[in-house]
């Protein structure tokens, strides 16, 4: 069963890249300003603060996108996607954040209380996977593993149909179903809570 699952993605994979990916490296955009054409917003309370900035780490030089506010669940996805079935990527860097220091991808997102997210947490060391349903959050499931603060990761999932598969750091962790969202959504980025994180190269496609 399980290797039947892994083939399903790994024929998944070379129809999005058939597809072609769309990559975000935010290089072109102004800094001091949320990235237009994305929703920079929140899943509950608080003040979230999603702004283009200039940082000498960034993978791709010079821009990344950072989350400096602070709000139960900031969110930022593009207004123009619409996948299905496809994938999402970025690579993040957690900074700081006493409550939390996490980075994520979220897909078939249908508003800001609506989607699929998957993310990885620098100070518990754990990759999850959760749906999140009228703004309320539940994992369906967890993996330990290392997530080094202060360092740039990368967090990839693919999903097809109820299938998910996480992939972090180029290991893939998670193996998952759920049947909460079978539509097309938007795909973004996600942190919790008082984390600084900060985004780069975020890539998606579609099959």
């Amino acid at each position: 069963m399980k290797r039947g699952f892994s083939v399903l993605f790994a024929a998944a994979l070379l129809s999005n890249t058939a597809c072609g990916a769309v990559t975000n490296t935010f290089d072109d955009l102004k800094a001091g300003a949320p990235p237009p054409g994305w929703t920079a917003t929140k899943t509950g309370q608080g003040q979230p603060e999603w702004t283009v900035i200039s940082d000498t780490s960034a993978p791709s030089k010079p821009n990344v996108l950072r989350q400096s506010g602070e709000a139960t669940y900031p969110i930022c996805f593009k207004n123009d996607t619409s996948i299905k079935d496809g994938f999402v990527a970025v690579k993040f860097r957690p900074v700081s954040g006493k409550v939390d220091q996490a980075g994520g991808v979220i897909w078939r997102c249908q508003d800001a209380e609506n989607y699929y997210i998957a993310r990885a947490n620098a100070l518990e060391d754990n990759v999850t996977i959760y749906h999140t349903i009228k703004g309320k959050r539940v994992s369906f499931k967890n993996v330990d593993t290392k997530v080094a603060p202060g360092a740039w990761h990368t967090l990839r999932v693919e999903f097809q149909d109820n299938k998910f598969a996480v992939i972090f750091d180029g290991r893939k962790v998670i193996e998952a179903t759920d049947d909460s969202f079978s539509d097309a959504g938007k795909v973004g980025v996600w942190t919790k809570a008082d984390s600084v994180t900060l985004f780069d190269d975020f890539s998606y496609g579609g099959q």
